[in-house]
């Protein structure tokens, strides 16, 4: 597998492999994946109340290169208009998180910010996934023997600046 390929296996019957909504979108999006129910052609409905959380399936598995990592953002569309963002957002997926099956299965936990009922249907679009390059960097353990603090520029700390 070169750098640049992050492989994807669609598992589960009827499982979508992302995609580019346009050719110059940062983000591939993920369809939800939904069980069949028992006797007929319709699929489960899976219902967000307000103020609660819920795992989606995808049915997908990657396989993610070294030194890359997949995030996985909200929609803006279902953000704006329905108030459902991604729980963890950004979620991430590391290059270790390797593996086929359920137990590797991309799941995509949906949060609904608003007041009404979200109903998941499969194959909707749910979330984003952005691959992103790690950069190379090493942490260094800082003592007060060995600690070199940089002047600061601004006085103040942690939300000094207000709203």
């Amino acid at each position: 597998m070169s750098k640049n390929t992050i492989q994807v296996r669609a598992f589960r019957d009827g499982a979508s492999i992302p995609e580019k909504s346009t050719a110059l979108a940062a983000g591939y999006d993920i369809r939800a994946w939904t069980a069949p129910v028992a006797g007929g052609s319709r699929r489960e409905v899976i219902a967000i109340s307000p103020g609660s959380s819920a795992i989606i399936k995808t049915g997908l598995n990657l396989s993610i290169p070294e030194g890359y990592e997949v995030q996985i953002r909200p929609r803006s569309g279902l953000a704006a208009k329905k108030s459902i963002g991604v729980l963890n957002s950004p979620g991430t997926i590391d290059a270790d998180y390797d593996g086929e099956g359920e137990n590797f299965e991309v799941g995509i936990i949906l949060f609904n910010h608003g007041d009404t009922q979200f109903e998941v249907n499969h194959g909707d679009r749910i979330a984003q996934m952005v691959v992103c390059k790690l950069p190379e960097i090493e942490l260094v353990e800082v003592t007060d023997e060995n600690h070199q603090r940089k002047e600061s520029q601004r006085e103040g700390g942690f939300g000094h600046t207000g709203v």
